[in-house]
């Protein structure tokens, strides 16, 4: 793909993440015209994808959404090797991813885990995954096996193995895991 189709394909893109953005928050066309001194006419059509983003626009806009341009754009990285921490809630838990976004290799993240007394529901699907406790106490429910992982302990496991993990109702736990396709393996593996 040239870079001239490539602009062209991210300037399509736009107008529908500009318009998911406010639908998450939201907002209304006219609460954005007040706040950015938009047009609602002109937020419209920068969403539909009939009028043609500019700086201009795109500023206050970032502003008033409290989102980064790059992410508002959907900018490609550049060659910083940092990673974004974005963290989301995904089930009551808070996710940090601490790689790029899915592709081939393993895929890394930080989880914060509330107390709770939640009941396992296990499930399975292909890969490896690898789990460090940072802190508080981990429930590890793999196959019939029930287990608690202090601080400090390690697993690693087989996801085709029925598996499930939250807090043991104590404490709150905060963990790194490392998930891998099939094949690929941690080098670190939890004894007994």
């Amino acid at each position: 793909m040239s870079a001239e189709a490539s602009i062209t394909q991210s300037l399509e893109r736009v107008g529908p993440r500009l318009q998911a953005v406010r639908a998450r928050l939201g907002l209304t066309l006219a609460e954005v015209s007040e706040r950015t001194g938009i047009s609602r006419s002109t937020l419209s059509r920068l969403e539909t994808g009939q009028r043609r983003p500019s700086l201009e626009l795109l500023l206050p806009l970032a502003r008033a959404y409290r989102i980064a341009l790059d992410d508002l754009v959907g900018a490609p990285e550049t060659g910083d090797p940092r990673i974004r921490l974005r963290p989301r809630r995904v089930r009551g838990r808070t996710v940090v991813p601490l790689t790029r976004a899915p592709g081939p290799g393993a895929r890394a993240w930080k989880i914060l885990v509330p107390r709770s007394f939640a009941t396992p529901s296990t499930k399975t699907h292909e890969g490896v995954e690898w789990i460090y406790v940072l802190s508080g106490r981990l429930r590890l429910v793999l196959g019939e096996r029930d287990l608690l992982l202090d601080a400090g302990e390690v697993a690693e496991f087989d996801t085709v193995v029925p598996h499930w993990f939250g807090s043991d109702g104590v404490h709150d736990v905060e963990i790194l895991s490392i998930f891998g396709p099939p094949g690929e393996r941690a080098h670190t593996r939890a004894e007994g």
